[in-house]
């Protein structure tokens, strides 16, 4: 069993659940992306965002690997500081897309 952690835009919330449900049932522990409940992610304070922002990068130091769901290529800027932070760290890089 691996520990993931699910990376991606959250404009991708549905392919995101999808993928860390799919790598769930295949046997892999994984670590999802909190999503926010705002109806605008603007409501949250910069304090709210580091917070968040904090917490998934230790989701990511937990995790042996990070999922990163690249539909039609797309990687938001948030997204590339986690695919290099965990690259930084030594962990295992997986693309939804080559």
């Amino acid at each position: 069993m691996k520990v993931i952690t699910m990376c991606g835009s959250l404009k991708f919330e549905s392919d995101i659940r999808y993928w860390s449900e799919k790598l769930a049932l295949e046997g892999n522990c994984v670590l999802s992306i909190i999503y926010p409940t705002a109806d605008d992610k603007d409501a949250y304070t910069p304090e709210q965002h580091k917070q968040l922002d904090t917490e998934h990068k230790k989701k990511i130091d937990m995790s042996d690997a990070i999922f990163v769901v690249n539909k039609n290529g797309y990687i938001g800027s948030s997204t590339k500081d986690e695919i290099d932070y965990a690259k930084a760290r030594g962990k295992e890089i997986l693309f939804l897309e080559n």
